[in-house]
């Protein structure tokens, strides 16, 4: 959510859940980008996949693990990272995808133009979408609060003891794609940014303002099963334009429409191995995201919920292996 294109989580003991279960397709433990291959890899070989910190990609990354690994026989092993970390692991091999990649043009540049250790692996079919949100009721108590002019006239309602007297603008977790701090400086707005940490906590605080109609403007995205649950009211900032966003410092405008897609290391994407080729084809929707991300909030593990999804969509898996 850079970010975070985000990014991106559900109630913080779900979550928690979550992640402890992410590691099960390897039956390893938690990692960093210098941890080496499981042993016993199959014929398919080890594939390593890096997980961030958002419910939604752990959704893509179960799904393609539990192909990949039951499909195609491959040893999967998954690597808890942050977005920017991660790309790190390409040059060494540590990491051989990154499933759901919301832009970072700067690090595409660093480890795809001029180092050539990374390639793009084509879209995931899912398209996101990252802005600044409210709770529902502030939205039917304050309509004119959805425009970003009139956000200056409700500073001191969201002013938070961390915020300094300013309103507060609630981000995630620092590693998600934002240009938040910016737009409050050159939008003229007296906000501060504060971030909460996680998505999980994101989550929690906005579910929080709207049980307790407590004020809350906050960094948020889609595709996010969230908000099925409580309908966020998207702000209307200044409309974004071709290259509006184009130096970090001076934005101004909105946050673009991201073609959401996957990058590979050129490694791996040169190895012929069938797990690179099921990584170029994995494709689906934001509808299919937020169903298996909703089972993994609900509780179930996210291998559980990539077979419910799997046996339910068969012919979609046999296009992504044909």
């Amino acid at each position: 959510m850079n970010k975070a294109r985000l990014l991106l989580n559900r109630t913080v003991p779900a979550v928690a859940g979550a992640a402890a279960a992410i590691m099960l397709f390897a039956g390893c433990g938690g990692a960093s980008v210098n941890q080496s291959a499981a042993d016993g890899a199959t014929a398919c070989g080890t594939v390593n996949v890096a997980m961030n910190a958002w419910v939604g990609y752990t959704a893509n990354a179960a799904v393609y693990s539990y192909v990949a690994k039951n499909e195609l026989g491959c040893t999967v092993v998954q690597k808890d990272l942050n977005e920017q970390i991660s790309w790190q692991g390409f040059a060494s091999g540590e990491v051989d995808i990154v499933i759901e990649n919301w832009g970072h043009d700067d690090l595409a540049k660093q480890y795809i133009t001029d180092q050539k250790v990374a390639v793009d692996a084509g879209a995931t079919g899912n398209v996101g979408y990252i802005g600044w949100y409210v709770a529902p009721w502030m939205a039917e108590k304050y309509p004119d609060i959805t425009e970003w002019e009139n956000l200056n006239k409700y500073a001191s309602m969201l002013a938070t003891s961390e915020s300094g007297g300013k309103g507060q603008l609630l981000d995630g977790d620092p590693a998600f794609v934002t240009n938040d701090e910016a737009l409050v400086k050159n939008l003229n707005l007296d906000y501060k940014v504060v971030f909460s940490g996680s998505e999980a906590a994101l989550i929690q605080s906005f579910r929080t303002a709207e049980q307790n109609k407590t004020p809350i403007l906050g960094y948020f995205y889609e595709p996010q099963w969230f908000l099925a649950q409580v309908p966020l009211k998207k702000v209307n900032l200044p409309a974004w334009t071709e290259g509006c966003d184009a130096n970090a410092e001076e934005v101004a405008c909105d946050y673009p429409e991201y073609k959401l897609n996957k990058i590979i290391s050129k490694k791996f994407a040169d190895s012929g191995s069938p797990a690179a080729k099921l990584a170029k084809s994995f494709n689906w929707t934001n509808e299919d995201q937020n169903a298996v991300a909703t089972d993994i909030q609900g509780g179930m593990m996210p291998e559980e919920a990539a077979k419910k999804w799997v046996d339910a969509n068969e012919d979609a898996v046999n296009a992504w292996l044909n």
